[in-house]
Formats: C-alpha cells, structure tokens, sequence
C-alpha cells in the first residue's frame, strides 16, 4: 500500500510526512518525511520493530497476503492439523519400533534377505492397494474431501495399531501384517493426499494454491521436527515397558482423531455437494418462506462419519437406457421442455436415474439435482406423516399437495405414478429454482461450479431423429 500525497507543500506544513506505506493488512506503518534541505528520512513505526521476529515466522510459515489470501476457516483448521500430525508423528513412532523388532532387528536368527522380502511385499501390496483405490474412489475424494480425510486418518491410526500388535503374534505371521498394514497405509496416502489438494484449494483465495499448500508443508515438517524430538524422549521410555507404550499410543491416538473431528468440522465449503445440497432443498422447502441456510449451519449439519442418508438413490449421468425404455416415455418427459437438457426416471424402489444432455451446463446439473432433492423431501414428507407445509404461491401448494397424494402409496406406486411424480415435481421444479439459485447465491454459495459428482455419460436426444456425425 503506497498512498503519496499529491499536494507537497501542504503536507510539509502540516508534518512534513509526503509517503506512509505498509506491507499487507500489518499494523506497523513505514513513514518517509522531508527535512528543511529537502532530503527524504525513513522513519519505522515501533510497533513495527517489536513485531519483526513474530513477522519472520508468519512469513516462514504463513502464506503471503494473510489473512486476506485465505479462507476464514484457514487458522483454526491449521491448529487443529497442526495437533493431529503431531499425535500421528509419535503414534508413528511407537508402531515403528515395534515392526523394527517384528522384521528381526536385535534377533540373532533374522536375515536381511528375509526382512529385505517382506519389505517389498509390504511396499507391493501397498502400491497396487493406491492404484485399485484411486480407481474405484478417485471422483468422490473431490466431493465428499471431508468424509474422507476423516477416513483416512482413522484408517491410519487402525493401521498403526496392527502395527504396534505385530509382536504379539508369530514370527510366521509378521509378513502378513507387514502387507495388510502396508495396503492400509496405502489407502490413507491417497484419501489423505487428494483430499488436502482438495482442502488447499478450498482455503487458497488469491489463486495462490501453490503457496497455501508449501507453507503447510512447512508446517508439517515443524510439527514433524518437534514429533521427532519428543520420539527421541519417548522411545528409551517405553522400550521394555508394554503397558506405558499402549498407555502413550491409546491416549495419543485418541487425541489425533479428536483433533483430526474438530478439524474437518471447522471447514465452511461454499461449494455444493449432493449431502449440502441435502440438508440445503429440505430447509428450503420446509420453510415456506424461502428460507436458505448459512454456509456454516450446512457445513455443520453435514456428516463427516458416515454418507448422508437419504430415502431416494440418486445416479446422476446415467445411460440413456437406464431412463427410457419407450419412446411414449421420452415424449412425456420433454412435452413443452424441449430446452430442458436432462431427463430423470423413478422406480417403485425409490431410485432416481438422471441422463444428462451433451450441451448440459452447470446449473443443468444443478437443477437436475434440485428435480431429485423435491421427490426426496416428498417422499420423505409422506411416509413420516408430518404436516405439510403451506405455501404463498397457490400453484406450488397445489403442485406439493398433488405430490404429496400420489407418493402417499408408499412401494405400491405403479409405473404410471412413478412418471406422473416425475412430471409433476419438473413443474413444481421449473417454478422454484430460479429463486433457488438467488437464494444461494445471496447467501454466498457458489454456484459457477459443484461437486455434485455425475457420472461421465452424456446424450443427445430428438424425436425427430439425432442427425448422426462421421466418425473419422
């Protein structure tokens, strides 16, 4: 910040002072000021000198432009990731210990050839676990990143425990606990990296990803400096003693996963996924008003343990044959909504297939979701018996009341029911997400982009026939 002043003369009746700067949003001022010859002194506020040691830490370890380059929630999530890395460190530590003793150091019999073999099955079994768990989990690390981080150090510190067991069993049975834990920790590699990508670029506000996440990991090596000085204590401690190592490691580990609960609780995402957008359409709808939740009551009603539990399975970029079996169908469904550029089926079995069209954008994917969340708070409305809300708007109440009718069947729904739900909720859906998306946006939800997660499949559809394109 550089604020000169354009009248000099003024200014150097007044105080002399023609610049004052400062470095970010930081207290201390910088002062240049203009002597009777003219020439320009810079003068250092005090408060500025007895906050230099204290600014070189924030700027070893903090990213530059803080607290304004990151998000709200950055400082307290760093506490408490701060606390849990240094629990897992000497955790780490104590379940090392005991694989070093479990591969045969101190034991006259062992072989390095034999500890040589079991550590690369260990490593194997560990590498080929990352590849098949990317796989299989790769698109929800991005959308459910809190869930998982949360999974991944408690797998960790499970993984940690079979380790520290290791003693307790065989000598045969060590290679196989060595490749079980290997394949855990595996696993907790790949949930945990993708997800504090994902984390680093929820905080990093200033298109500065690359610096939030270099100075974590300089946090991550402090903590871990500190862990290693304290391993160094600890280790000669419980050597021998059994009873105090499990007392460390049971105390530690429940203090890591405390932290580690504390930590992706204190996350306020502006970004929706399918358990936000949840809890978000059923306030909504609930209150007749038009009622949209703050970012951290949402954030804080969203389950970290477990998925969001919903009446209605969603599949969202489904195949075209998952939606339509005949073309009666498909004219229903775009009757009058030629622009509409998705289609949803229900079944009986309350299971909700979303095709999505080649040219969908974000709000289609959006809206698509919203269609979805309606039947879901209607269903739900219906078998708990609860008294249905009243709406200003006669056609919405009227369109709620004929849904809340034809659901009340419960699994007796016939096929004819299942598309009329489907109709009548695109109505009642075609009415409410505009001012759903104010709503949102109004209260600060991003809407430009989701993590809703849909599937990669994408159709093209017409009555009239699909003009085919050459395949070259």
């Amino acid at each position: 910040m550089l604020n000169v002043c354009p009248n000099f003369n003024s200014m150097y009746k007044m105080n002399n002072i023609i610049c004052e700067e400062g470095y970010g949003s930081q207290e201390g001022k910088v002062l240049y000021k203009r002597d009777n010859n003219g020439k320009i002194h810079k003068n250092v506020d005090k408060n500025r000198r007895f906050s230099s040691i204290s600014q070189f830490f924030r700027s070893v370890f903090l990213p530059q432009g803080y607290p304004e380059s990151v998000s709200e929630d950055y400082l307290t999530y760093q506490i408490w990731d701060t606390v849990q890395a240094f629990c897992s460190y000497l955790t780490g530590t104590l379940a090392t210990q005991a694989m070093l003793k479990g591969v045969g150091v101190g034991d006259e019999t062992a072989t390095a050839v034999g500890a040589t073999i079991t550590w690369i099955l260990k490593d194997g079994t560990g590498m080929v676990g990352r590849i098949l768990f990317a796989w299989i989990q790769g698109t929800s690390l991005d959308s459910d990143c809190k869930r998982w981080r949360l999974f991944a150090d408690i797998l960790n510190d499970f993984a940690l425990c079979v380790e520290l067991s290791s003693p307790l069993f065989p000598s045969r049975y060590f290679r196989f606990i060595a490749c079980f834990s290997g394949l855990c920790k595996s696993l907790v590699g790949v949930a945990g990296g993708a997800t504090r990508a994902a984390l680093t670029m929820h905080q990093a506000r200033r298109n500065n990803m690359a610096d939030v996440s270099a100075k974590d990991g300089s946090q991550e090596t402090l903590v871990n400096l500190l862990g290693l000085i304290c391993g160094l204590v600890v280790t000669p401690m419980v050597y021998g003693n059994p009873h105090l190592m499990w007392t460390l490691f049971v105390f530690f580990t429940f203090l890591h996963l405390f932290a580690n609960y504390q930590a992706v609780t204190c996350v306020v995402m502006e970004t929706l996924n399918q358990a936000r957008l949840h809890i978000i359409v059923k306030d909504y709808l609930s209150h007749p008003g038009g009622y949209t939740p703050r970012l951290r009551d949402v954030n804080a009603s969203e389950p970290v343990l477990w998925k969001q539990q919903k009446k209605i399975n969603i599949k969202l970029g489904t195949q075209f044959s998952e939606v339509i079996n005949n073309v009666g169908d498909l004219e229903q469904l775009i009757q009058g909504r030629q622009d509409n550029l998705y289609l949803l089926s229900l079944n009986n079995n309350y299971n909700i297939n979303i095709v999505l069209h080649q040219n969908s954008t974000v709000k289609d994917v959006l809206k698509s979701c919203f269609h979805a969340e309606i039947i879901d708070f209607v269903v739900n409305l219906t078998e708990s018996n609860k008294e249905r809300p009243m709406y200003r708007s006669q056609d919405i109440d009227r369109l709620m009341s004929q849904l809340c009718t034809i659901t009340n069947q419960g699994q007796n729904l016939s096929r004819a029911d299942c598309l009329n739900i489907v109709i009548v909720s695109q109505t009642l859906t075609d009415q409410l997400f505009p001012r759903f998306v104010k709503e949102l946006e109004s209260a600060r939800w991003i809407t430009d982009y989701n993590l809703l997660g849909p599937d990669e499949w994408r159709a093209t559809w017409n009555l009239d026939g699909v003009a085919s394109k050459k395949l070259y």
